[in-house]
């Protein structure tokens, strides 16, 4: 009786009687590929042979074990990190969207991980999660929906900011029984926020108690996955060991994956250093980043002999958003036209050609490689979400194609000089003698701030070019620490940064570009971008209702962004360039992710 009484207060509860939709996954728009009774993703191998041990590397360092406050560098914040499917993330309701998990071959679809089910009414007005019984944290206490109820509150209170943005549209959390949570949503029709839902992490609410949860700390956390940490040394390394019995194992959303019984991480803070040791054979892979030395470094004697392999892999992953972002909280860079004079100083064709051994393409787009960038001149759906904005954004944006400035790849053509000069001449510059100064007579100097010692050399040429056309530059490299704290702060006038994209754009961008974000410490708005219409254009991509509203409005928010020229577009590539010992088996690269969870070692390794 008592269980019927707790169901009956649970189905009157419910905000509306919308009609009901029950399912093992979510899609945000259209349907899942794969159905309720579905055994593996078709990408992995559900037989792979268990056992071994992989060793992998990370760029820089780590002072925190905790990844969800603002305080601290976590390994999972570190490059290529998360490229390989061991990290100190708690496990999430469900999996295939974020980054815990990313899908190999769906855009924007998600199946139960600690969730088994999710209901959700036809308006999008609320969504209950049903999670497994099952389900456990590694000291073998339940995951249940008041561990739920504590990650949100917890998330939304002391996390990062990133969780509050993303987590702002949740009106109120109802604790339905022990293994059922209700979220209601402040607004109908978001079909995103279900999607954001889903990848929450779920923190044990008990290991929590007690702790204060925004300090630094290298306890390693009670997590819920895979993996646990076993071995720590501060800044330097960790060992990940396979969870024997682990409760998750045999879902169909894990089954192939997570196939090796040990991982070892050690981290370099230089490159060359990293390159060196991968080539003595002290980890397993390496993510290359660098077109010099993806051409011309990879001639030792274990790539002759085949114990190394060297690979290209295409894939359709949005390329992340890799920019000369300007900061337009400096006075330096308030004025649009001194933006798109800086990037016409920017000669990527003999970049490329000189350092990069013609290796990669440029970036037009803030979402490249996908097919949410801006190409042509705007149309259709995307025209109508424009055109009521007609006074306030360039009239160019309506009659040209949005084009980045190119070379022959042998300087600045005088053209593009006399333009650039013009530009920053109607902005109130003008030279004087050998250097731009304003009506006061102050000279146009800016710094760029840098954390990596290698892109001094990438960067030097275009400070040159600057320095032809009287603007003083300094390049700066700082350390890790220095550097985050200064990002954190928005104390810096440029900086070469990038921004991850999804399958599905949405709330990051709310981070990157909305007006909301401009004055929040350790925000991504690295640009100090506060524009109306760009606000706009974000709340239509949220409350796209359909793949073809969110592709309209995704092009809208780009054309929008190239026009205002908040940032210099730099470079990209559409493949991995990744080298690995050939101790290594997986059935296929999926279009969407590297798919290093799903490898294993080969049978004549040790595996059990």
């Amino acid at each position: 009786m008592r269980r019927l009484a707790i169901l009956l207060i649970g189905l009157l509860a419910q905000p509306c009687f919308a009609s009901l939709i029950e399912s093992h996954g979510y899609a945000q728009f259209g349907a899942l590929k794969y159905p309720a009774n579905f055994e593996h993703f078709d990408w992995v191998n559900a037989n792979a042979p268990k056992g071994g041990t992989l060793r992998v590397m990370a760029f820089g360092t780590f002072d925190t074990l905790n990844p969800y406050t603002f305080k601290g560098t976590s390994p999972v914040s570190t490059p290529n990190f998360l490229q390989y499917g061991v990290t100190e993330l708690n496990e999430p309701l469900m999996v295939g969207t974020g980054q815990y998990d990313p899908s190999g071959d769906e855009p924007a679809s998600s199946y139960g991980l600690i969730a088994k089910s999710v209901e959700y009414s036809e308006d999008r007005s609320w969504v209950v999660f049903n999670l497994r019984e099952e389900a456990r944290f590694h000291d073998g206490k339940p995951i249940t929906a008041f561990d739920v109820a504590f990650s949100y509150r917890t998330l939304v209170k002391n996390g990062h900011p990133q969780y509050r943005t993303s987590l702002q549209e949740v009106k109120r959390v109802d604790i339905l029984n022990r293994h059922r949570i209700r979220f209601v949503l402040k607004r109908a029709g978001n079909p995103l926020l279900i999607l954001r839902l889903g990848e929450m992490p779920v923190l044990p609410q008990h290991y929590w108690k007690g702790r204060d949860f925004k300090a630094t700390t290298f306890e390693a956390p009670l997590g819920s996955g895979p993996y646990r940490i076993t071995q720590v040394k501060p800044g330097r390394s960790l060992v990940f060991e396979r969870v024997k019995d682990w409760w998750g194992e045999k879902l169909p959303v894990n089954r192939g994956k997570y196939n090796f019984d040990r991982v070892e991480v050690e981290f370099y803070r230089d490159s060359n250093v990293a390159f060196e040791a991968f080539k003595a054979g002290e980890f397993d892979f390496y993510i290359e980043h660098q077109a010099k030395n993806w051409a011309n470094g990879y001639r030792f004697p274990a790539i002759a002999r085949g114990e190394v392999i060297r690979a290209e892999i295409p894939h359709q992953i949005p390329t992340q958003t890799q920019a000369l972002f300007m900061n337009g909280r400096r006075a330096v860079f308030e004025d649009r036209r001194v933006r798109e004079a800086m990037g016409l100083m920017f000669d990527f064709e003999w970049t490329n050609r000189t350092l990069f051994n013609n290796a990669y393409m440029r970036a037009s787009s803030y979402y490249p490689n996908s097919e949410f960038s801006a190409v042509g001149k705007p149309e259709g759906h995307e025209w109508l979400l424009l055109s009521p904005h007609r006074k306030t954004l360039p009239d160019a944006l309506f009659t040209q194609p949005f084009q980045v400035p190119t070379t022959e790849g042998r300087g600045i053509p005088r053209e593009t000089l006399r333009r650039a000069l013009g530009l920053l001449a109607d902005a109130g510059w003008k030279l004087s003698g050998q250097r731009l100064v304003n009506d006061r007579g102050e000279p146009l100097r800016f710094e760029i701030l840098l954390v990596n010692p290698n892109l001094e050399r990438i960067l030097q040429p275009y400070r040159e070019n600057l320095a032809d056309i009287g603007i003083d530059v300094s390049l700066r490299t700082v350390d890790r620490a220095q550097y985050k704290q200064r990002l954190d702060h928005f104390d810096y006038d440029m900086i070469l940064m990038t921004l991850p994209q999804t399958l599905s754009p949405g709330l990051e961008q709310y981070l990157y570009f909305h007006s909301s974000q401009v004055g929040v410490k350790g925000s991504k708005n690295y640009a100090g971008v506060a524009n109306p219409v760009v606000d706009e254009m974000i709340d239509k991509l949220l409350g796209a209702q359909s793949r073809d509203e969110q592709l309209a409005a995704a092009r809208a928010l780009d054309r929008t962004l190239l026009w205002e020229h908040y940032s210099i577009p730099n470079w990209y590539i559409n493949y991995h360039r990744l080298a690995y010992r050939n101790r290594f088996a997986f059935v296929t690269t999926p279009p969407y992710t590297l798919g290093l969870r799903a490898w294993w070692l080969k049978p004549t390794e040790n595996t059990r």
